[in-house]
């Protein structure tokens, strides 16, 4: 079992000079700002999952991988490495989530994570697979209302057309948590409605974008995915205070947790961060196999 980690870090000089050059809209402070936590999230891996058995850390620029990563142990990925050359550069996650089953010596079975998302406590396997098949939270929804919601829809949609089942008012959104994937079913999935896919591909978010969720409503649909919560805990910093979120990280009663960034001033910004890196360091004190 493999992991697929997204990155980005919106001070880097390189990655800056590309979205003004191909964008004209103000960044988006929270989407691409680095808390510094890759680095416990890696410490976790290495921790309470031992069966791990590569990490593909996905970016967009050699200088965007922190200078402590040991890249003879993390497999460093560009989005050039598998995303058609007429949609790079892109700022849009939704876009690059859709070509992460391209990895060259990709496994599988593997978990697709954001960089923020921790395992916080001992995980198995059966966590995520079982009987040669995924495991992960799936909920119905009706109304799309938001960005977000728009694209779970999407992607619900564009799941069913492919599999050739009847549209639905209905459509899932999985649990937000890491994704268990299968390589084959999302091959599958985009070989046969590859039009549309790339037809849903921008620079920037639009409402007209399919996320990841597409391979997960997939195998949903397709019977090789179990709607079974994996233990998470959700913490948005817009309602959990540093100390909540600080008292779970040292504590946790479930197997990870999300940290979910807020617009928010840079005063409260910095005194969070520090907060979490301190809470993290004295969960997992000791370097990974990922670092120098």
């Amino acid at each position: 079992m493999d992991i697929v980690i997204t990155y980005v870090d919106g001070r880097d000089p390189v990655w800056q000079r590309d979205y003004e050059k191909y964008t004209d809209v103000p960044v988006m402070t929270k989407r691409f700002r680095d808390w510094g936590t890759l680095k416990y999230l890696l410490r976790g891996v290495d921790t309470f999952m031992p069966f791990i058995r590569n990490v593909f850390l996905v970016v967009s620029h050699p200088s965007q991988v922190p200078e402590w990563i040991d890249t003879a142990n993390v497999k460093v990925v560009l989005h050039k490495d598998i995303i058609p050359a007429e949609f790079c550069p892109t700022f849009n996650s939704t876009a690059i989530e859709m070509f992460l089953h391209k990895i060259e010596g990709l496994d599988e079975r593997y978990l697709y994570f954001n960089d923020d998302m921790f395992p916080v406590a001992p995980c198995k396997e059966t966590d995520f697979y079982r009987d040669g098949r995924a495991v992960l939270g799936m909920k119905r929804y009706i109304l799309a209302a938001g960005l977000y919601k728009k694209h779970c829809r999407n992607s619900d949609r564009l799941a069913r057309k492919a599999l050739g089942m009847p549209p639905s008012m209905v459509f899932v959104r999985p649990q937000h948590i890491c994704s268990p994937m299968l390589k084959s079913e999302c091959e599958a999935a985009f070989s046969k409605v590859e039009d549309d896919v790339l037809k849903s591909v921008s620079r920037l978010r639009e409402p007209y974008n399919v996320n990841q969720y597409f391979f997960l409503d997939y195998m949903y649909h397709n019977g090789r995915l179990i709607p079974e919560k994996i233990s998470n805990k959700h913490l948005s910093t817009a309602v959990a205070s540093a100390s909540k979120i600080c008292a779970f990280i040292r504590k946790p009663d479930r197997l990870f947790c999300c940290i979910n960034d807020v617009q928010m001033s840079e005063e409260k910004f910095v005194q969070m961060k520090d907060a979490i890196l301190q809470a993290f360091e004295e969960r997992l004190p000791a370097k990974s196999r990922f670092e120098k």
